[in-house]
């Protein structure tokens, strides 16, 4: 049986803490080139269920028309990637002791990774269409 499990994280300089809520915790990995930018790497995400409490100074930046990034805004650390649509936060995992336990499941926009940020093991990796169908689905107007 599976069961839900509080988890607490912060920020590099400790002003944002962040609660949240798991059950199956997954990490999954974005190679977009936003979350490049954003974090000189990949974004790496940690499933979580139901509410976040952040708490302390952080800012977020509209990245695109579907989607914000939060930050610390004392230190800087990304602390998650966002849909406006429906105010969904995807944390990230290195908010969180050894990532919450949780182990790597996805990639998104596998196809645009760098030759030199290849994953390890088994786990669905996911191209740019499969990603933006996932994401940002067009309307049927």
């Amino acid at each position: 049986m599976t069961s839900q499990r509080h988890i607490e994280g912060r920020c590099l300089c400790g002003a944002v803490t962040v609660k949240a809520t798991v059950t199956n915790p997954i990490v999954r990995a974005c190679h977009c080139d936003m979350c490049r930018r954003h974090t000189s790497s990949m974004f790496m995400s940690l499933a979580t269920d139901g509410e976040i409490d952040v708490q302390g100074p952080f800012q977020t930046f509209q990245s695109s028309e579907w989607a914000e990034r939060g930050f610390c805004s004392q230190c800087g650390s990304t602390l998650w990637y966002g849909t406006t649509h429906d105010g969904v936060r995807n944390l990230s995992a290195g908010l969180f002791d050894d990532a919450a336990g949780a182990p790597l499941k996805l990639e998104f926009f596998a196809d645009a990774a760098p030759k030199g940020y290849a994953l390890a093991g088994d786990h669905r990796k996911m191209t740019t269409v499969e990603t933006l169908a996932l994401f940002a689905p067009e309307d049927d107007a």
